[in-house]
Formats: C-alpha cells, sequence, structure tokens
C-alpha cells in the first residue's frame, strides 16, 4: 500500500517541533542558469544537512517504550547515519550506526559526536547485513528507506514545497533508496496532481532505474562516488511508489553530477553535495523532453560534502 497524505500529514505532526520548515525560495540565477524559472526547496539548511532528518525523527517518535530501550541501529551512506545519531541523542535514544568505509569521514566524526555506536564495513552491502545481525540480537532497525513511516516523514519535504511554491510544472528529486522521492510524488500527487515528478540517479548507484527496467528491485554492487545515494537495492515499498506515482528516473554520471554542485555554487549560492548537484544535468534533460515552457522545482536534498571533497571529485572529473 503506498503512503498517502493522511500519512505524511500524520508525520509533520510527530516531527513538528523538532524540525525546520526549510526554505522555498525562487532562484534567479538557477532560472537564467536554464532559462527556465526554477523554484528550490532547500532541505540542505534542515537539521543534520539534508531532509534525512525527518523520517528518522518520525519513526523515532513512532517507536514504542521497549523499542526505544533496545536502541537503534541504522546502516548509511552518511547522511541518514548523521540524522539517526543526531535525532536519536536529541530524544534520548541510543544508536548504532552502521557505514561503508567510503563513506565521508565527516559523517563518521558527526554520528560519533553525537554518541553514537558507528562500525565500520567494507561496502554497503556488508553494511545492511551487519545491521541485519545487529537487528536480530535485539536492536530496533531505523531503515532508511523500506519503512512507511520513513516514507512519510520525508514526505513533509512534498507537502511544505507543494503548499510554498508558485506555479510548478515539474519536480526533481534525487533517489537513493527511494524514500525521498516516494513520499514527495505522494505529496504532490495529493496536493497538486498535475505536477510531474522526476528522479535522478547517478551511474552506479542506478537501483531504481534499473529496477524499473527490470520489472522489479535488483541488487547491484554500487560504484557512484556518490555513497549517499548508493543502496544495493530498492525495495519493493519504494519501488511501487515510484512506479505509480513518478514520470521517469534520469542517470547522469558522477561527473554531471560533481559539476552540478559547483554550479549550484555558483549560480544558486548553495553548497551542496553531489546526490544534489545531479539535479541540474537532469532538469537540462526535462526541459527538453517537456519544453521551455515549464516550472522546475528542485528539491536541494543535502549539503554534507566537504570543500575538500568537492573540489577532489572536481580533480578526478576534470570539472572546471
Amino acid at each position: 500500500m503506498l503512503v498517502d497524505l493522511a500519512a505524511v500529514e500524520a508525520a509533520a505532526l510527530l516531527i513538528q517541533n523538532d524540525i525546520v520548515r526549510t526554505p522555498t525560495v525562487d532562484s534567479p540565477g538557477l532560472a537564467d542558469a536554464l532559462g527556465v524559472p526554477v523554484t528550490v526547496k532547500l532541505e540542505l539548511l534542515q537539521r543534520t544537512g539534508s531532509f534525512k532528518a525527518r523520517g528518522a525523527t518520525a519513526k523515532l517518535h513512532s517507536l514504542d517504550d521497549a523499542e526505544r530501550a533496545a536502541g537503534v541501529v541504522a546502516v548509511s551512506g552518511g547522511n541518514h547515519g548523521i540524522a539517526v545519531a543526531t535525532m536519536a541523542d536529541a530524544l534520548g535514544v541510543k544508536a548504532t550506526i552502521v557505514m561503508p568505509r567510503s563513506a565521508p569521514r565527516r559523517a563518521v566524526e558527526l554520528a560519533e559526536r553525537h554518541g553514537a555506536a558507528v562500525h565500520l564495513t567494507g561496502d554497503v552491502t556488508e553494511a545492511f547485513a551487519l545491521s541485519a545481525r545487529l537487528q536480530a540480537e535485539g536492536l530496533t532497525l531505523l531503515h532508511p528507506f523500506d519503512d512507511p513511516t520513513v516514507i512519510a516523514g520525508q514526505g513533509t519535504v512534498g507537502s511544505e514545497f507543494a503548499r510554498d511554491a508558485g506555479e510548478l510544472t515539474d519536480v526533481l528529486v534525487s533517489i537513493g533508496g527511494g524514500g525521498l522521492i516516494s513520499g514527495v510524488a505522494a505529496a504532490f500527487r495529493a496536493l497538486r496532481p498535475g505536477v510531474r515528478v522526476w528522479g535522478v540517479e547517478t551511474e552506479g548507484s542506478d537501483t531504481m532505474a534499473r529496477a524499473l527496467a527490470a520489472g522489479g528491485p535488483v541488487t547491484i554492487v554500487p560504484t557512484s562516488i556518490v555513497t549517499t545515494l548508493s543502496p544495493p537495492a530498492v525495495a519493493p515499498l519504494t519501488f511501487a511508489h515510484v512506479q505509480a506515482l513518478v514520470e521517469d528516473v534520469l542517470v547522469v554520471t558522477d561527473a554531471e553530477a560533481v559539476r552540478g554542485s559547483l554550479e549550484l555554487a555558483e549560480a544558486a549560492k548553495v553548497w551542496t553535495e553531489p546526490a544534489a548537484g545531479c539535479l541540474l544535468p537532469a532538469a537540462r534533460r526535462v526541459i527538453e523532453r517537456v519544453g521551455p515552457s515549464c516550472r522546475l522545482g528542485l528539491v536541494v536534498c543535502g549539503g554534507n560534502a566537504s570543500v575538500a571533497d568537492v573540489l577532489a571529485w572536481a580533480e578526478r572529473f576534470h570539472v572546471a
């Protein structure tokens, strides 16, 4: 069953005292760069630097006393771990975070700073396996996307965006496991049914695009540098949302995503991670497909990349 607006609004009530209603603003700089009106939802200004705080907080508030006492375990490529550690600390719940060693060092440091026990594994597949073992030992799983409560929490991004933005024809959302786009698409379908929602992935973490091509979730070995978009598979739950509610999923290269981050810094004056930078090259493809009369909305999902990281990637991919 798909998450609906009632579930999103219930999540909004759960988290209203814990999260920020992030700004929704028109971007003259991006409009000039893309040649069409652009409105951005600045979710990188959220607590913990990404939208992930919403779903994590909704799930933490939904736990019963026994689940809270057991503590939670989360697997993450970066942002989910930061969010769970930070919000669990704020709500008095012990957190254990499992991350692949490819996760940004800053994510590990922030999780540890907020009192979480952090375990590093060889890759993201091993991270999911370890989190499953820790759950079997008694910890409460706080899944990054395969959970209707988490999806509803992420959907509050969409309900705010739909209510706060002016006229829109197309909204672009990054996809990792699909929790954010599932919630955003559900909110827009209810509040603005004429708006098309597009997903964006990077090559090497294009699990949703591959799932759509195969007719269901498939497992891959992620190779993208964008670790925050790199689960080994999407869930049947998020796949069902995307299949039913999303116009299409566009796949861009890592180099394009890094170039997009630099362009967002220059044109929109915001510092994003490549998980948000990938929206810019995808936006140009959307304009080519639907025509220059479109009015774009971009969910700028996170900003937890260091200057050194982005500049290193830019040098690696020869991005000016």
